[in-house]
């Protein structure tokens, strides 16, 4: 891991310095939202338009990358977030904001695709890893670094719009001037929907509402305690919670994936975590039960993402693998649009509580749908008495681009791979000779 940060230290240290702008800017709508007078659908809708505009930003970047090249997207994408964010105060209506927050979307995304092509394109089969793990890991630091800068600041002034836009321009700095133009960012045609439901219709729909999920969390946390009337150094410790939890467990959860049926470690997940968003339900007076549940459901939703991406490839070729990528994105991408607008119905028809009700009500319908899916299918344990998985890569939280999860997808093949070829050679070894019979 020391390598890693010695080699690709310019990249990690500018994603982190754009995840602190990010995360600030994120938290401060809602806030910002709530002072303006912005009623809470109208703020679930500028939550969800981030998401539009993430999801075109991720289809639309290769094709300004393969045009121009990696230097002129990157310094073209920066220059519209840092002017964006400082854009808002100026422009103070519901609509107009809706507008800026599907160009940051789609800007950032395209950021994402372009720094995470230049991490894969200078990483080794060795190294790939490790440098995914660490540049995720970098970008959820940084969100949370962002809450605390939101602690300290006053969200009905200028200033808390000026840092993120300062932090957003200082992180193309060193990116810019120490990483060099690499081959064009290239992201593999999606397998066809229909196709990738009846390889693992349990991975796609549970892509589906993770995408819910996770846009719930990131833009509408923001709006559910300044509704209960957190504090600002509250509201940030809350916000924060979800992101730490994720970290936290990230690890145990990673393990786990690697040693039982992923399948079932899903359904476990997701009905903790959804027990713990229902406890937001009842006990919102007590803060500090809500840091406990925020961490816990943030943390025991957020890993699921790259857990059913290793799960969907257990029931692909590797061949497919590759391909499957785009489609978990596309799918996860639309379930992240929808689950702002819900979640805000909910809370204008039964107030700040309909934030928990919809966490609790979608992680529960992952575990009851992965119930359901387990009386039809036999798990890939279950059919092969020697079967192995291939191992669960790392922490992919929703930011992430096209280009990171088929990198991530990179990994799983080379690891189904190097599995087959081991599993040739003990068969090669078996029918040779007595001694290499299995026991």
């Amino acid at each position: 891991m020391i390598t890693v940060f010695r080699s690709a230290w310019a990249l990690l240290l500018g994603m982190f310095l754009l995840q602190i702008g990010n995360g600030l800017q994120g938290s401060l709508m809602g806030v910002r939202g709530a002072i303006e007078g912005f009623s809470t659908f109208e703020l679930s809708l500028i939550g969800s338009a981030y998401f539009v505009g993430f999801l075109g930003g991720s289809r639309v970047a290769p094709r300004f990358i393969a045009r121009v090249g990696h230097v002129r997207v990157f310094a073209a994408l920066g220059s519209f977030i840092s002017a964006i964010v400082i854009s808002y105060p100026i422009i103070t209506d519901p609509y107009a904001w809706m507008a800026l927050r599907v160009a940051i979307g789609f800007s950032l995304s395209g950021v994402y695709v372009t720094a995470e092509s230049w991490l894969n394109n200078s990483s080794t089969n060795e190294t790939r890893g490790q440098s995914l793990s660490a540049y995720m890991l970098m970008q959820m630091f940084g969100l949370v670094a962002g809450q605390g800068i939101l602690a300290a600041g006053d969200p009905s002034g200028w200033l808390l719009f000026v840092i993120p836009s300062i932090c957003v321009s200082l992180s193309f700095a060193p990116i810019l001037l120490s990483a060099a133009p690499t081959p064009t960012a290239e992201t593999t045609r999606p397998m066809s929907l229909r196709a990738l439901y009846d390889k693992s219709p349990f991975g796609v729909i549970g892509m589906l509402f993770m995408g819910g999920v996770f846009a719930g969390q990131f833009a509408m946390a923001a709006v559910y305690a300044t509704e209960v009337g957190l504090s600002l150094a509250q509201l940030s410790a809350f916000i924060s919670s979800f992101f730490i939890g994720a970290i936290v467990f990230q690890y145990p959860i990673g393990w786990l994936s690697d040693r039982i049926d992923r399948r079932l470690l899903i359904i476990s997940a997701s009905a903790l975590g959804a027990l713990a968003a229902l406890g937001g339900v009842f006990l919102a007076q007590s803060y500090i039960a809500l840091l406990i549940l925020a961490a816990l459901s943030g943390g025991l939703a957020q890993p699921l993402y790259a857990l059913l991406i290793a799960y969907t490839n257990d029931y692909l070729e590797i061949e497919d693998m590759p391909a499957a990528s785009g489609g978990l994105i596309f799918v996860n991408g639309i379930g992240a649009i929808a689950g702002p607008p819900v979640m805000g119905l909910l809370m204008g028809w039964m107030g700040p509580g309909g934030f928990w009700l919809f966490l609790a009500v979608v992680l529960g319908c992952v575990a009851v749908y992965g119930m359901f899916r387990m009386s039809q299918r036999q798990s890939v344990y279950a059919e092969e008495s020697d079967y192995d998985a291939v191992p669960y890569a790392l922490v992919m939280p929703g930011t992430a681009s096209p280009v990171a999860v088929e990198a991530a997808q990179e990994l799983y093949v080379e690891a189904a791979e190097e599995m087959a070829s081991d599993a040739e050679e003990i068969d090669g070894d078996d029918t040779s000779s007595p001694e290499g019979a299995r026991i």
